[in-house]
């Protein structure tokens, strides 16, 4: 039978036609900043697709699909360990490890003791009387169990028995906020003397900050034997459920979600944030170093990757 050329032509356009419509990305607070930057290169891109991100720790987001049955296209989390324990199966078969980062203490020039800090006085500094600290909540945010491996961490290095829980428990608990990315309000405001943050975000927002050994920061791959050595619990996928997070360096996952409501422009978002012409480049100018090339995670079914986003995958 032949095919009307009108028909043809109809196709051929479908075909090539470009994505359009609402992608919706759930990431981490740590991300907000370079994905601003990344969205507005996309949308200048594919200007018929309208970005729009919700950002939050990466537990909390992905809880708002696990729990709430949030509609959503993609999902980037500070810990790819979120998506492989949380979502892979159920709710997609991959994910894509595409960024690093490391622990730092921030702080501001007038924050207490700012003179004198530096990377080996600085847990003694926190356990002081008139010091006011912070970070993020380890039940919603990968900063905040981080930091509490961090400091477990810190007690080996510095060889200081009884650190941990001195500084755990000397802590004032109003200053755990749901997302790390909320005490830089409190810092600027003066309600913080120190918090725990990423690296990334102490240079996208032009704070001071203590640089951290690599046997302490969680950012060197070449420690991930000790950083195992240090564990704490966490709050699990269902109440009243916990479920243990052992150190390991920082990194970042990807992912699409099985029943994406608008699969093609989130692939089309996807390969363009792990493109080095795209998004990658955007994250090692802003002091978060990207993986070239991208990885995939040890849950990862490689087949179910797309096309496009499998090659730029190792």
């Amino acid at each position: 039978m032949r095919i009307p050329v009108v028909a043809i032509v109809v196709s051929v356009f479908t075909c090539f036609a470009a994505p359009e419509g609402v992608v919706t990305v759930f990431h981490a607070g740590s991300l907000t900043v370079p994905f601003e930057v990344i969205e507005s290169m996309f949308e200048e891109q594919y200007p018929g697709v309208d970005v729009q991100r919700e950002a939050g720790g990466s537990v909390a987001c992905a809880r708002k699909i696990t729990e709430l049955d949030r509609d959503c296209d993609v999902m980037a989390s500070a810990d790819y360990r979120v998506i492989d324990n949380m979502l892979i199966d159920e709710y997609t078969s991959w994910n894509c490890v595409f960024a690093t980062n490391q622990m730092v203490l921030c702080y501001l020039p007038n924050s207490m003791y700012a003179s004198e800090i530096n990377s080996e006085n600085w847990f003694e500094i926190l356990g002081r009387d008139d010091v006011e600290w912070g970070h993020a909540d380890p039940n919603a945010d990968p900063c905040g169990y981080r930091t509490l491996l961090t400091l477990q961490l810190a007690e080996k290095f510095y060889d200081s028995p009884g650190l941990f829980t001195e500084l755990v428990n000397g802590r004032n608990e109003a200053n755990i906020r749901p997302k790390s990315v909320e005490l830089i309000s409190l810092l600027q405001s003066g309600h913080l003397d120190y918090a725990f943050e990423y690296l990334s975000v102490a240079v996208q927002h032009e704070l001071q900050y203590v640089v951290l050994p690599a046997e302490v920061n969680l950012g060197d791959p070449d420690q991930a034997e000790l950083y195992a050595t240090a564990s704490t619990q966490i709050a699990g996928s269902q109440p009243g459920d916990t479920r243990t997070v052992s150190g390991a360096p920082i990194a970042y996952g990807i992912t699409i979600l099985d029943n994406a409501p608008n699969r093609e422009a989130a692939e089309a978002f996807v390969a363009f944030l792990l493109s080095m012409d795209g998004g990658l480049s955007v994250l090692d100018d802003m002091g978060q170093p990207s993986f070239v090339p991208v990885r995939v995670s040890p849950g990862t079914v490689f087949s179910e990757i797309p096309a496009d986003i499998a090659s730029l995958t190792r």
